[in-house]
């Protein structure tokens, strides 16, 4: 029994030993392990975060921010919450902010994943209580506001000022969240991404104050997050070269159509154009700062040669989806042209090459913009970067002959 007992006595030295060693391999590798933003910078990926904007448990605001570490640049889609899917958990068509649920992000995350075809690293939640803190803690957010805004709802007064102003956090919470029945509905999609740039931006003005421990720990904590706070500080560490002027916000688009009774937006050809959109966006992003050309600076006119009414400004939205600025849409001098052209006067192959290939268009002129009027200029007093000539080849979304 004596023996008996040694052993018993040893097996359970044993023992203690094992996982006293196990839990020092476990605390070694905690703080030794490799971080997921250290990982995305130095594997060279893009980096894709989910911020939403919440208010009384609803999405209002939701957006995707991709970065490159590399180039230091960004782009930011916007996802309206009337964007209309057909959702995986119900089994039919339905808004996709129908099922957020801060709880349980999985869902919609995913829903958006598949939206715009790509995998989302991080997620950021902050709800309207949180955003008057973080806002008070980053002493204001400055924006501009075009026209002024004097609304009541109910016992809350709505009022903001035009011209620029810097919202401390009360106002920040309500001028990020408000609606009213007479804005137009663009108008308000344009002030809420025009908030969540200047938001952007304060954070990056006010970094290096951020890092103060106890500030650190009081404003991280306000984000709800799929990560530590030391992986939050590495990303907001790396935003600082965001530079949001040049940063592009693209709304996720479609048709609007009325189904069981709601009003929703369905993604353009079958979500495909979402998706070409986006991949798109990751090549300008990811492409040499001695390459890269700003689309978004293009400006673009759209001529209907054909006899389809409504072409011309269907095709305008689409171009809009890439980024481009569409800022003519008429009809063409005739309706019958066979063939679609291109007409560019910026200077640039590779700007036009880019556009060409968006509607896989093949017939591109170049056209030299002078003082005196050309007869070989289609519209020779317009000066657009960019002349698009619909013909007959031209389905809607692709020039089918060339």
């Amino acid at each position: 029994m004596k023996d008996l007992s040694k052993i018993d006595a040893s097996g359970f030295l044993l023992a203690i030993i094992i996982i006293l060693l196990a839990a020092a391999l476990v605390f070694v590798s905690y703080i030794f392990r490799s971080n997921p933003i250290e990982d995305a910078v130095s594997g060279n990926r893009v980096i894709n975060v989910l911020f939403v904007i919440e208010n009384e448990k609803k999405a209002v605001s939701t957006y995707v921010l991709m970065y490159y570490p590399a180039t230091k640049r960004a782009a930011v889609f916007d996802i309206p919450g009337e964007i209309g899917l057909l959702l995986t958990k119900k089994y039919r068509i339905d808004r996709i902010d129908s099922i957020y649920d801060s709880s349980r992000l999985g869902g919609y995350q995913s829903e958006i994943e598949k939206l715009l075809g790509i995998e989302i690293n991080f997620s950021l939640i902050i709800t309207k209580e949180n955003l008057v803190s973080m806002v008070d803690l980053l002493e204001g957010v400055e924006i501009f506001i075009p026209s002024p805004v004097s609304y009541r709802d109910g016992d809350e007064l709505i009022l903001f000022p035009s011209g620029m102003t810097v919202l401390d956090g009360d106002k920040a919470g309500v001028y990020a969240t408000y609606s009213v029945p007479f804005e137009d509905r663009d108008m308000e999609v344009f002030r809420r991404q025009r908030f969540f740039l200047g938001f952007l931006n304060r954070n990056i003005q006010m970094n290096e104050r951020l890092k103060n421990r106890e500030a650190a720990k009081m404003y991280y904590s306000l984000f709800k997050t799929n990560v530590n706070r030391r992986t939050l500080m590495l990303l907001f560490d790396e935003f600082v070269y965001i530079d949001t002027d040049r940063t592009n916000v693209q709304t996720v688009g479609g048709n609007v159509q009325e189904i069981s009774g709601q009003t929703l937006i369905i993604p353009h050809w079958n979500g495909d154009l979402v998706k070409e959109v986006v991949r798109q966006t990751l090549a300008s992003l990811t492409r040499d700062i001695e390459e890269h050309i700003a689309g978004q600076s293009l400006t673009v006119e759209v001529l209907n040669g054909t006899a389809v009414n409504g072409l011309a400004g269907r095709t305008a939205e689409m171009l809009r989806s890439f980024g481009y600025d569409v800022i003519s849409i008429q009809n063409a001098d005739k309706n019958d042209y066979e063939a679609t052209v291109i007409i560019h006067r910026s200077g640039s192959d590779g700007m036009v090459n880019e556009f060409a290939d968006i509607i896989r268009c093949a017939n591109i002129r170049r056209e030299l913009i002078t003082d005196e009027p050309d007869d070989n200029q289609l519209n020779p007093e317009y000066k657009a970067d960019i002349t698009l000539l619909i013909g007959k080849d031209f389905n809607g979304r692709y020039v089918t002959e060339n």
